[in-house]
């Protein structure tokens, strides 16, 4: 605090962060409305979205032919915090794993194909969004 002032880091550096943890919420529910319309698009199934464990979450289980698909979402409004892709990091794979084993458990579907997809979504201030999809992104041994 300086002169009785707080200073955030994305303010010192003239970026702004999203007001409220409501907003951030929106934008991210945005981004992975986007995403599962995208991936529709292209022919996968959803099977369900926000699939959470205490121990991790996958923002869209879906199917594509026989494969079951867990993908992540990043979304931002501003490329002020970098490419939403960096924010998927080794904790977050790992906390993704975790979850999606899970979830081959509970509906037994060990033997099934799966892989591990990120969805970045860069939200334009006019304009369609950006979809960055990357398939394969990781695997079990995140």
């Amino acid at each position: 605090m300086a002169n009785g002032r707080k200073f955030s880091l994305p303010s010192l550096f003239g970026r702004k962060a999203a007001a409220t943890e409501g907003e951030r919420r929106q934008i991210g529910a945005s981004g992975e409305d986007i995403a599962a319309a995208f991936l529709k698009g292209i022919g996968y199934v959803i099977l369900t979205r926000n699939y959470r464990k205490r121990f991790g979450e996958i923002d869209i289980i879906a199917e594509d032919d026989t494969t079951l698909v867990f993908v992540e979402v990043k979304t931002r409004s501003t490329t002020a915090f970098g490419n939403p892709l960096e924010a998927v990091d080794g904790r977050k794979q790992r906390r993704m794993v975790r979850a999606a084993l899970a979830y081959l458990s509970s509906q037994g579907r060990h033997d099934q194909p799966a892989r591990f997809d990120v969805i970045a979504v860069q939200l334009q201030a006019q304009g369609p969004p950006r979809i960055e999809h990357v398939r394969n992104a990781f695997d079990l041994t995140a």
